[in-house]
């Protein structure tokens, strides 16, 4: 690629996460009756215990985004502007702003192209499941939008939620193009499919109550985590083509616990492979030798005079491709002038 990457290794270290369940109660024969789950964003990252080392430790941490970005799962693109629109905008916005105009435009055709949106670069991006990019499509856009910020680590959370399985492969070849450049990638993922799951390198299994169960290799057709979990006395052979996510979800339940008698987080702790996983933690932690420290200058990637151009760029595209919203901004403008006018009109013509 045109613009080079500082590749990043990122572990985890004693993760576990709680989470209060607030529970709001009503009159019985009341049809609201219901229990409330309150997810606050902000209470949820305070209760998440979680220590991330990189080597390197950046001076300003309002800088992390240039090296650290994340895909949500849910999209926020303008409808009205196009793919390729949709990523220089971002580009302009995120990059830095020693990176010329034509670079940065090289660069956003070469992400366009590694995350397969070369054929949809001049479609407009529309409102979700009404006009424009399919879910799977906008999923990509979303991906290649984090992309064109040249980031070292990606966190994407559940990019496969919501897709049939043709559309899931198409986003997990995206994911993989993404790794295969030497970026980290990091996905949250729920319940997926034997093709899917095997698309990863590296497992974080965490139960019920936050606690991880299993962490390292999955191996090839899943072998690791397989020998892992049926060297556990008690713990039933998986069956033979049976989807191995399936089945370490099963084997490692609440009710499995109870049966066996064990806690599977304990029995982790006390594994050689936790040991392995703490040593590499270690040493994944230690700079090199001659490493500096990550240091950003200022607060943003663009100046103050970037910012405003891109963003009234952006802006002006979506009145443009907006003429309905436009005309009728401009009829109520004149409705409410000739209104505003003709209560000042007999006081105008008596000073006339």
């Amino acid at each position: 690629m045109v613009l080079p990457f500082t590749p990043l290794a990122m572990s985890f270290d004693s993760v576990n996460y709680f989470v209060d369940m607030p529970a709001e109660m009503k009159e019985q024969g009341v049809a609201e009756d219901r229990l409330q789950l309150l997810r606050e964003e902000e209470r949820l990252v305070d209760m998440l215990k979680v220590k991330l080392e990189f080597p390197g430790s950046p001076r300003n941490r309002k800088r992390l985004q240039e090296f650290l970005d994340i895909a949500n799962r849910n999209d926020i693109h303008s409808p009205q502007v196009t793919v390729k629109e949709s990523l220089i905008y971002s580009a302009f916005l995120r990059l830095p702003k020693e990176v010329s105009k034509q670079e940065k435009m090289i660069f956003v055709d070469e992400v366009m192209e590694l995350v397969e949106l070369n054929n949809l670069k001049d479609a407009v991006v529309g409102l979700p499941g009404i006009t424009g990019l399919s879910t799977e499509q906008r999923k990509r856009l979303t991906i290649a939008v984090e992309l064109v910020a040249n980031p070292s680590i990606i966190f994407m959370d559940e990019p496969t939620s919501g897709l049939d399985a043709r559309a899931a492969a198409i986003v997990m070849r995206t994911v993989r193009n993404t790794v295969d450049t030497g970026r980290t990638v990091v996905c949250t993922i729920h319940q997926p499919s034997i093709d899917i799951f095997e698309a990863f390198d590296e497992l974080l299994l965490m139960k019920r109550g936050g606690q991880v169960i299993y962490s390292g290799p999955l191996g090839r057709n899943s072998h690791k985590i397989i020998e892992y979990f049926e060297a556990i006395p008690g713990v039933p052979k998986i069956k033979e083509k049976y989807n191995p996510a399936t089945w370490m979800l099963e084997v490692s339940s609440v009710a499995a616990e109870v049966r066996l008698g064990m806690d599977f987080a304990e029995h982790h702790k006390a594994s050689s492979l936790h040991q392995r996983n703490k040593a590499l933690v270690k040493e994944l932690s230690t700079p090199p030798a001659g490493a500096k420290d990550l240091y950003f200058a200022t607060q943003y990637s663009e100046s103050d005079g970037g910012q405003f151009k891109s963003c009234l760029w952006k802006q002006w595209w979506t009145y443009w491709r907006s003429p309905d919203y436009n005309l009728v901004r401009y009829f109520f403008t004149l409705v409410c002038a000739l209104m505003i006018g003709s209560i000042f009109l007999e006081g105008w013509d008596k000073k006339g």
